[in-house]
């Protein structure tokens, strides 16, 4: 298995959560009642799989070995999922605040929510479409069979110290869950 592998089919898991949010924004703008939970638990999805885990894996492991091999980080496309990575994590901070303000019932915060559940979806939908259409088959292109042996153990690694065993588990049955509920 190369590290790409791995890396898209965590793809397919935080797709799932982003048509989570997108459902839940458009019963936001409807007026209906979106249980908070339903952001709580995809909140924590993607700050803790999406984020921590899966972009640790990547900034951490893949993004160095891919500019050992040559692939430019500034002004190159490593530079551009960075910059992608933290605009993320920008709508994430904006969607905690505005979660926390609708749970207050703060009528206002519904459109916040709303927006930057969408905007957060939108952003990360053509994100992964990079990822997997470009620059992981760069790497592929660039990293030797043990280079990739190494980045998988090195994955195994980082996510047992970001979210720990079973978590993984964990968080694919919470997907089934927000499925359902969205």
């Amino acid at each position: 298995m190369k590290a790409s592998d791995v890396l898209m089919n965590e793809h397919r898991a935080v797709e799932r959560v982003l048509k989570v949010l997108e459902r839940s924004a458009d019963r936001l703008d409807a007026q209906e009642a979106v249980p908070a939970q339903i952001f709580e638990d995809s909140l924590d999805f993607l700050r803790n799989f999406a984020d921590r885990c899966h972009h640790g894996k990547e900034e951490s492991a893949l993004f160095p070995a891919m500019a050992k091999a040559g692939i430019p980080v500034e002004r190159g496309p490593i530079g551009v999922m960075l910059a992608e990575h933290e605009e993320g994590r920008r709508y994430i901070r904006a969607m905690v605040e505005a979660l926390g303000a609708y749970r207050q019932g703060d009528e206002t915060a519904r459109q916040r929510l709303a927006v930057n559940a969408r905007g957060y979806a939108a952003l990360l939908a053509q994100h992964i479409q990079k990822e997997d259409g470009i620059l992981f088959p760069m790497a592929d292109r660039v990293l030797s069979e043990a280079e990739q042996r190494e980045l998988v153990a090195q994955f195994d690694r980082i996510e047992a110290e970001h979210i720990g065993p079973g978590v993984h588990e964990h968080y694919h049955q919470m997907i089934d869950e927000l499925d359902r509920a969205a």
